[in-house]
């Protein structure tokens, strides 16, 4: 059955969702309290410890089963020339994936990570935004039960990203709708466009609020309006990570964007998710801003694919391998402290 079958269960799920675990938080600080170290000299490392010790509610948190799930869709309005390749580049790239070529395949493998790559309908783009909703309901629906079908108990960590020329766009859209702002403000050269393909960019962000300025301003209506496919899947993906208590690390923009019309009426859907970079793209480090989100990485990259965030999965072994394998102070011998 698909885990957001109706509008009223992604409601729901929105509404109701778990916490960290207090206890076993409390746990992990008071290991990192004994640690043969000077307190707080590992910097975020420790605060990372404690974070994964909530989520995977045990003071000494492990990362045995992570996974990255791409997810790769095409859109309607790449017609206006806001990209500087053709939507075919999606498929050739999710082939790419498929076959082990890509920067994801490397990155994912180096962190030790089992990669799933979904593609939705890529022979069926979205509807143009600029003068209809992106998705219908049913569409939206069965995007976002997607991304949550790779979500399974037992994972330890969950990376998102995504794959989908003309993305850039609609993630700008979203946080312009989400957290208001001029277009401007938001929209950056994604895979590289220039000056002109900037401008196009932003009159088609312009033309899809305009066009959609009327209708309810919820996290599911702003998301069918303004998203995608891959856009929905990881709103979903993120979600069902929250029911199962399994911690996630987002990517760059898009990745980010997904959670923004649902984290600007519900703030707390990011408490279980690590920013794992912060992208070259502009836009990306206001909207982590509005997300409360501090980057683990910050190296001037705008790949998408996941590959920021699986990178950063190689800080946050760091931070357990620490937390679980150092002495304490009672175990060196070290009798009074650092």
């Amino acid at each position: 059955m698909s885990r957001f079958a109706t509008l009223a269960a992604f409601e729901a799920a929105l509404e109701h969702m778990p916490v960290a675990d207090a206890d076993a938080m409390a746990a992990a600080r008071a290991r990192q309290a004994i640690l043969t170290k000077p307190a707080g000299s590992l910097g975020r490392l420790e605060d990372i410890a404690v974070f994964m010790a909530g989520w995977q509610g045990i003071a000494q948190p492990v990362i045995k089963q992570g996974r990255a799930a791409i997810f790769a869709g095409n859109h309607g309005f790449v017609v206006h020339g806001v990209s500087a390749f053709s939507a075919s580049v999606t498929a050739a790239m999710v082939g790419n994936f498929t076959t082990g070529g890509a920067a994801i395949n490397a990155l994912a493998g180096a962190a030790g990570l089992d990669l799933r790559v979904v593609a939705l309908d890529l022979d069926r783009p979205t509807a143009d935004f600029t003068v209809a909703a992106a998705m219908d309901e049913t569409e939206c629906l069965a995007a976002l039960s997607a991304g949550a079908a790779v979500v399974e108990p037992g994972l330890h960590l969950l990376v998102v990203g995504e794959m989908g020329i003309g993305n850039s766009t609609a993630a700008a859209a979203l946080c312009a709708r989400s957290y208001g702002g001029a277009p401007a403000q938001w929209v950056g050269p994604g895979t590289g466009v220039d000056a002109g393909g900037i401008a196009r960019k932003v009159a088609v962000v312009e033309q899809a609020l305009a066009c959609h300025a009327n209708v309810p301003d919820t996290p599911f209506e702003t998301l069918r309006r303004l998203g995608g496919r891959e856009i929905a899947a990881i709103a979903g993906a993120v979600l069902e990570a929250r029911r199962l208590r399994i911690p996630v690390v987002l990517d760059g923009f898009i990745s980010c964007a997904a959670l923004a019309p649902l984290a600007a009426a519900v703030p707390a859907i990011t408490d279980h998710c690590l920013a794992g970079h912060c992208s070259a793209e502009p836009g990306h480090i206001r909207l982590l801003g509005h997300l409360g989100l501090d980057p683990l990485l910050s190296l001037g990259m705008r790949l998408g694919e996941g590959s920021g965030a699986a990178l950063a999965v190689s800080v946050i072994r760091a931070a357990l391998a620490t937390h679980n394998g150092m002495a304490t102070f009672a175990e060196a011998g070290v009798a009074d402290g650092l």
